[in-house]
């Protein structure tokens, strides 16, 4: 076992030994006058920030350090970009019902702000039977293009129906180079486009890329999706469109988006059909009523009349 060494500090002298002499044999002092020296003796890792075990636990000290950081930074940022997603998708909403964010920014606001009082959101079976279902469920529902996909073919259908008695439906397809999706207005009478809200995740700029253009979306609005009763949804036709009420111009040099196009609105509607053939027959009965009950009010008014004349 190696021996400690020990200097005097009043003369410097050196002694070696498991401790301290009682005095010191130059100087006499006492041995509270003798310090260890330690200078010779080994450092330990801690102390030698070349050697492997310094390097290793330095590092995986950083590294755990760096990952709580980004874990901490990653959850607070969670929520707020929960709610960015959340405010697109009802912005989309919005402006598939004619609101527009650049030519009238303040109402669009406005609205936006008070979406869950104007636009109820519904989930429909394959019977077309709707149940009123809060808007946090149904647009975690529209997380991703998957759960919409995985809604449809479940027969989970997603309806959003405004004070006025329009609707929106959640759209999702294929394209050229990947996913196509939007909302899609529909007026009260289940038939008539009202509007279109399109996307796309890697369409040629210039030609498939013009889906998701105000200018290119305009063209829908008006467009029939029964024709004499019959389901025809509305098409994209290459060359110009041949039928009205029922086709839109197909993009040129777009042909592949275009075809992504009809066959998404076709698929995407014609799972509705149940409920907007329940709500046709519903508009049909209560037609009648509502004729007899203007002409009684017609017959009440010609008799006010004519008693006030008498």
């Amino acid at each position: 076992m190696a021996k400690k060494k020990f200097v005097c500090s009043i003369c410097g002298h050196v002694h070696e030994g498991n401790s301290a002499p009682d005095t010191c044999p130059v100087c006499q002092a006492s041995s509270s006058a003798f310090t260890e020296d330690r200078s010779g003796q080994k450092k330990g890792w801690m102390h030698n920030p070349n050697s492997n075990t310094y390097i290793i636990v330095y590092s995986t000290v950083m590294v755990v350090i760096v990952a709580t950081l980004l874990a901490v930074a990653s959850l607070s940022l969670q929520k707020r970009q929960a709610e960015n997603e959340l405010q697109e998708k009802k912005s989309n909403i919005l402006q598939s019902l004619g609101y527009s964010p650049d030519e009238n920014p303040q109402e669009f606001d406005r609205a936006l702000a008070d979406f869950d009082n104007q636009v109820k959101s519904f989930v429909l079976d394959a019977d077309g039977v709707k149940t009123e279902t809060p808007s946090k469920e149904v647009f975690a529902m529209l997380a991703t293009n998957q759960n919409i996909r995985d809604n449809y073919d479940a027969k989970r259908l997603i309806l959003f129906q405004t004070e006025d008695g329009r609707v929106v439906i959640p759209l999702i397809g294929m394209g050229l180079w990947g996913d196509i999706w939007g909302y899609v207005a529909l007026e009260k009478d289940m038939d008539t486009v009202s509007g279109i809200v399109m996307a796309h995740k890697g369409e040629t700029p210039g030609l498939g890329a013009e889906i998701a253009t105000p200018k290119f979306q305009a063209h829908f609005a008006g467009k029939k999706l029964f024709k004499s009763g019959e389901f025809v949804s509305v098409s994209l036709r290459k060359g110009g469109a041949k039928d009205p009420e029922h086709e839109v111009d197909g993009i040129s040099g777009g042909t592949k988006t275009s075809d992504g196009v009809t066959a998404m609105l076709r698929d995407c509607l014609s799972a509705y059909l149940p409920y907007f053939e329940s709500q046709h027959q519903a508009a049909a009965q209560s037609a009648p009523a509502a004729a007899n009950e203007a002409a009684s009010s017609e017959v009440s008014n010609q008799q006010n009349v004519n008693e006030s004349h008498e």
